[in-house]
């Protein structure tokens, strides 16, 4: 079914004012917060909250609360992503205010890189030790690129996604890829990072990887990347994960093996000793995926306090009566 003509004409109104077009051509590169918009077209932030507030009326902007902040973001898919591409592809981006609004918004993203590059390097060295007591992470990442398969895949989201790693790896082999993650800091990273590897179309939210605000059967993947080790409640993400894959889509985990390392929950935040297998199963099968045997990572054996690293994968079964109508 088509859009109706006066959805069209709405949207065409909210964007054919200058600044809406030179926001729309902004966010085109990433999703932007209010006042880094304010940053890069000089104009104040009542007046382009107004000409936020009309094009998220309009459907060609969608607004993302995140703590004190907010964010907005073209709409991955749908008419009106299709509307907004047809229309920059008749603009010519090297006259009037494109070129300049370019330039500021790289001022804008080296110094939302430099706040991240601040915040890791206090973080640092806590990831570093983590680091190097395991098996190289290139080789396990070589594992997940493997285990997903080449794609192109619709959606894939990353629940927990920390520093972005993961929609930075798999980026390239989805349409869509989407980050969760319940700190505004981290998210600011991943957003730097990103940036950085030049992923543009991925989007990050802020949330309770328990809980998301994601749309059931909506995701080919989800990711859960060292992250069931910090929750009280693992089985409860597993259930939630489930909820969001379409059927036939598939879960990737990666987590420490179980181990011993007790002083790990003080230094590090961790509730868990790792993730024993029986209890990956007993969550899986609770939560209706079918779970592959894990792929195991020993740590190097030089190493007097290493952990093995494992990497879960489980499909959630395809409705044979659906298949059949």
């Amino acid at each position: 079914m088509g859009t109706s003509s006066d959805k069209i004409v709405d949207a065409l109104r909210a964007a054919g004012e200058p600044t809406r077009l030179r926001i729309l051509a902004l966010l085109r590169h990433g999703e932007l917060a209010v006042g880094e918009l304010v940053a890069v077209l000089g104009q104040s932030q009542p007046r382009l909250s107004h000409h936020l507030k009309t094009l998220t009326a309009a459907g060609l902007t969608e607004r993302q609360p995140e703590g004190a902040w907010v964010f907005y973001r073209l709409p991955a898919s749908g008419w009106a992503r299709t509307l907004i591409e047809s229309l920059f592809e008749q603009i010519d981006l090297e006259q009037g205010d494109f070129p300049k609004d370019g330039a500021r918004l790289d001022s804008v993203r080296d110094a939302r890189r430099s706040s991240a590059d601040d915040f890791f390097s206090s973080i640092a060295p806590d990831w570093d030790r983590l680091r190097a007591m395991h098996y190289p992470d290139d080789l396990i990442e070589a594992a997940i690129l493997k285990m997903a398969g080449p794609g192109p895949f619709n959606r894939i989201v990353d629940l927990g996604t920390g520093t972005g790693r993961m929609l930075a790896l798999l980026g390239d082999r989805a349409r869509d890829v989407e980050g969760l993650d319940l700190s505004h800091q981290m998210l600011q990273l991943a957003r730097a990072k990103l940036s950085e590897a030049g992923v543009s179309h991925a989007r990050l939210r802020q949330g309770d990887a328990t809980a998301t605000p994601f749309d059931t059967a909506s995701a080919d993947i989800v990711i859960v990347h060292q992250v069931l080790h910090y929750l009280e409640d693992p089985e409860r993400l597993l259930a939630e994960a489930s909820r969001i894959l379409m059927p036939g889509g598939r879960l990737i985990i990666v987590d420490f093996a179980q181990h011993d390392h007790e002083f790990m929950r003080e230094e590090f935040g961790h509730r868990r000793l790792g993730i024993r297998n029986d209890n990956m199963e007993s969550w899986a099968e609770r939560a209706g995926l079918v779970l592959s045997q894990p792929v195991r990572f020993e740590p190097p054996k030089q190493l007097e306090r290493g952990i093995a690293v494992q990497i879960w994968s489980a499909t959630k079964p395809v409705d044979k009566k659906e298949v059949a109508a």
